[in-house]
């Protein structure tokens, strides 16, 4: 039986990912901050570990054979890219190191698919795309496409796969985090939406997609992990499909976007923490659309519609209340 150690699994994708692990005859060894916060299944090939990303956890990869590293600062109300760079960079060098020095196989980095180019729906976004703005000036995503470039140049004893997930849906999002998009149309008279789109995936097929790429990934390549590419009405129409709901839908007009992006800018120059910035704005405006065919050839990922991702999420908040 295989060892795998993981970070992160008491978010959104860490859970699949320990759930998938097991389910496929892995032993996992997770670190977490506090155990009650892992809301997955229990196990016995399943032993939880207490402690921060700066921990030494050497002891811990005697026998590992992969490390998955999902952990990681998504928030988007940070005001520096020092506070980024701590957990998104810092923190992962130095487990990339204690991977190395135990002579760990291989290093499944967890990105994001915003350190890669978008497309529109007539060329769609691949991993040989070069980042662009809005994300260029992302500290988000600068952070973790610096992680990317230290880890590819730095893979000769252990090997390195980064993976590109886009915007996931489903279960276990217990802060929420990407599922508050779902609470923005869920029981509401008048849904507002913007005029751009995203690329949107079930968390439970990134999660598998990871498992994948322990098994047939290619040491130093990048594998977009994403299904629909949808306009917000879009996405927005299918969670009221599955809420069994028919809101007005209202565009947003995108110099309210500009507008609210500007004062998000003079919010933060005044080191108020806010999710409004001229940056996370333009972003509501473009279609930010990728491409899974690499993920499809190489690892023989398939995809669910995601209508079941957000089947699974609304689920899951129903149950937690």
């Amino acid at each position: 039986m295989k060892k795998v150690f993981v970070t992160g699994i008491t978010g959104l994708l860490g859970a699949n990912v320990v759930n998938k692990l097991l389910e496929n005859g892995y032993s996992v060894i997770a670190l977490v901050r506090k155990k009650s916060s892992y809301l997955g299944e229990e196990n016995k090939n399943l032993r939880l570990i207490e402690g921060n990303l700066f921990y030494d956890i050497s002891k811990y990869l005697v026998g590992v054979s992969y490390f998955v590293h999902i952990a990681a600062e998504t928030s988007q109300n940070l005001l520096s890219y020092k506070e980024y760079i701590k957990t998104n960079y810092d923190a992962t060098i130095h487990l990339f190191l204690l991977a190395v020095d135990s002579r760990v196989d291989r290093f499944l980095f967890v990105s994001s698919a915003n350190t890669l180019g978008f497309g529109s729906l007539e060329k769609l976004g691949t991993e040989n795309c070069l980042q662009k703005y809005p994300f260029t000036h992302s500290f988000y995503a600068k952070s973790k496409l610096e992680t990317e470039n230290y880890l590819l140049q730095n893979n000769q004893t252990t090997e390195v796969i980064i993976l590109n997930p886009t915007f996931m849906i489903g279960k276990y999002d217990r802060k929420p985090s990407s599922g508050k998009i779902i609470f923005w149309a869920w029981k509401k008279k008048f849904v507002f939406y913007p005029k751009g789109g995203k690329s949107f995936v079930h968390a439970e097929d990134v999660a598998n997609g990871i498992l994948k790429a322990i098994e047939k990934g290619r040491n130093g390549e990048k594998y977009l992990l994403t299904n629909e590419n949808l306009k917000y009405k879009r996405f927005f129409n299918r969670v009221n499909a599955v809420t069994n709901q028919n809101p007005l839908m209202i565009p947003i007009p995108d110099f309210s976007l500009i507008f609210l992006g500007f004062i998000g800018d003079i919010l933060r120059r005044f080191k108020v923490k806010t999710n409004l910035s001229s940056i996370n704005m333009k972003a509501l405006r473009i279609d930010n659309f990728y491409d899974n065919q690499k993920s499809i050839d190489e690892l023989g990922m398939e995809y669910q519609p995601i209508k079941n991702a957000i089947e699974d999420a609304v689920c899951f908040f129903e149950e937690r209340k």
